[in-house]
């Protein structure tokens, strides 16, 4: 899942990064004009919004969002009346937290709004005995849950998207990391490693110059 926070406080921010990329891919922004351009260049699955920023008001960039796209908003903001919260989801928020809050709070909030996207299990994806479920943001192998260390996790889930069919090293690279900067050329090959020792070597099939693909056992 691939979510974008939008908070301009530095010391918050990092904070609520450091807790959400523990789950969840995240760019983070702190003005309006980031958030608009980032909106516009990434399909995101959601957005956490400060109300507060430095360029306009949190809730006329909600109004803005809400004009093109669809995509579930949680208001996270020190605005704490009444007036502001109804406002706030008024204008088109999926739902509001008041700063301070409790990390379990927060992940407990986005989970409900990523499963309300989401759907119900019926939307679960399937190769032979792998199971993703987008609703709950988890893999079932023989169904029983694994978990998987993050990166592992995001590849896995756009090679189970790509239902068997090749996905590029570059795509696969553009889709772990907001900037491919980050990523060292033998990187792909060390999750693709991971993931065969956690799921069989032959649930993953390298194809010369196309890429991977996921194999049904």
């Amino acid at each position: 899942m691939y979510l974008l926070l939008i908070e301009d406080d530095i010391p918050l921010g990092n904070v609520m990064l450091r807790l959400l990329k523990t789950y969840y891919r995240v760019d983070w922004v702190r003005s309006m004009g980031a958030a608009i351009a980032h909106i516009s260049a990434h399909d995101y699955d959601l957005i956490l919004l400060d109300l507060g920023l430095p360029d306009g008001n949190g809730v006329d960039l909600l109004k803005q969002i809400r004009q093109k796209y669809q995509t579930s908003v949680l208001i996270v903001s020190a605005r704490d009346t009444l007036d502001d919260r109804v406002q706030g989801l008024d204008t088109g928020a999926d739902d509001y937290i008041v700063k301070p809050f409790a990390p379990e709070e927060l992940l407990a909030r986005i989970r409900a709004l990523l499963r309300r996207q989401a759907g119900q299990a019926t939307d679960r994806i399937y190769s032979g005995d792998l199971c993703f479920s987008p609703a709950e943001n988890t893999f079932y192998l023989q169904d029983q849950p694994i978990s998987l260390p993050r990166k592992e996790h995001e590849l896995l889930s756009v090679l189970i998207h790509a239902g068997g069919k090749p996905v590029s090293r570059e795509r696969l690279i553009q889709q772990l990391y907001s900037s491919g900067n980050e990523a060292e050329s033998n990187t792909i090959d060390v999750y693709i490693h991971a993931l065969r020792k956690i799921l069989g070597k032959k649930r993953i099939e390298t194809l010369r110059g196309r890429g991977f693909r996921i194999v049904e056992n």
